[in-house]
């Protein structure tokens, strides 16, 4: 017994060591790599609302040179005029990220009127919420295009640049629906799980080249994004499940909470960041028993809408509103929205 007591003492005092070097290690890590945000020039695409537009409010505030870029020009306006507002130097340029030589011709731009970039944040992002039934191989692409093509067309665009004067950061904005895959949500899940590929594989080989990746897999954020969804079947019920979950604090995460952490995270040339605490457990849970959680989501997928009479029709979020959409403390998610330019 005081032999088994003994070696339990030093397991212990052996895994408190170890704990205690990754820390050090990891503290070490960071202040080497920590970089200042005064005069880096930052492009973040989908960067006219939402985590995107957060995230330029908060780097303008720490003296980076803002570029965002977006489709729809009504929206880079808007953003133009609320980053305007606040003395910053930023710059909004018309792209849509899917086409490459519009990404070409805008790191072109932004080379002649700001420098080389030295960060990027691939935000850009859709969600089409539904069934499989009402799926079709156009909303695979079309996440496709915006999940994997565009960050790569960003990437590959601006990576050698980077290389040649060995230093960069690059933020890729997964979801913890590129690790686990929630029904309902395929095609944003796919192409997220191709982001994630891409990610963390670059991540290995730029490093070499001082350039770090930082790879964030999201869960819910209260960003107030539900309202510009894609939602197909039963577009009342989906709607509604989608923006209940993305407003019940706990389970989604303040926006600006989360746009902090990823700015760190990026300052500081961390590999990954999982944000919100049930996407870290449920990330924990599928690496230990896999089935488990494919099991729970065979459970879960039972008491969303059921696919029978849906069609393909999509509708937009704010298409979607009902009195199911208001009942349980969705006004979080609508308040953000009107913060957020995604109302």
């Amino acid at each position: 017994m005081k032999e088994n007591t003994s070696m339990a003492r030093r397991l212990a005092k052996m895994a408190l060591l170890i704990t205690g070097a990754a820390i050090t290690a990891r503290a070490l890590d960071d202040s080497l790599n920590k970089i200042q945000l005064q005069g880096k020039v930052v492009l973040i695409t989908g960067g006219t609302r939402g985590l995107g537009l957060i995230m330029a409010r908060m780097l303008a505030a720490e003296g980076a040179k803002v570029v965002i870029c977006g489709k729809l020009k009504e929206n880079l306006q808007k953003a133009s005029e609320d980053l305007s507002y606040r003395g910053t130097d930023f710059l909004a340029i018309p792209c849509d990220i899917t086409n490459q030589q519009q990404v070409k011709d805008m790191v072109r731009q932004i080379k002649g009127k700001m420098g080389s970039v030295d960060i990027i944040i691939n935000n850009a992002s859709v969600i089409q919420a539904g069934p499989i039934e009402s799926m079709t191989k156009s909303d695979y692409e079309s996440a496709m295009k915006v999940h994997f093509w565009g960050p790569y067309y960003v990437v590959t665009e601006v990576l050698p640049e980077m290389m040649r004067r060995e230093t960069g950061r690059i933020v890729n904005i997964a979801s913890i629906g590129g690790k686990i895959s929630f029904p309902h949500l395929l095609p944003y899940n796919t192409s997220k799980y191709a982001l994630s590929g891409f990610s963390e594989g670059l991540a290995a080989e730029v490093d070499k080249y001082n350039i770090k990746v930082t790879t964030v897999y999201p869960g819910l954020m209260r960003t107030g994004s539900p309202r510009n969804i894609d939602v197909k079947g039963q577009h009342e019920k989906e709607y509604a499940w989608f923006k209940t979950l993305d407003s019940i604090p706990g389970l989604s995460m303040d926006a600006q909470r989360a746009a902090r952490q990823i700015i760190e995270s990026m300052k500081r040339g961390r590999g990954t960041l999982t944000l919100t605490l049930p996407a870290k457990l449920a990330l924990a849970a599928h690496g230990i028993a896999p089935g488990l959680t494919v099991s729970i989501l065979d459970l879960i997928n039972l008491i969303l809408p059921s696919p029978d009479g849906a069609g393909t029709e999509s509708k937009k979020g704010y298409e979607s509103e009902s009195i199911l959409s208001t009942l349980f403390m969705t006004d979080k998610t609508d308040e953000a929205a009107k913060k957020t330019m995604e109302k």
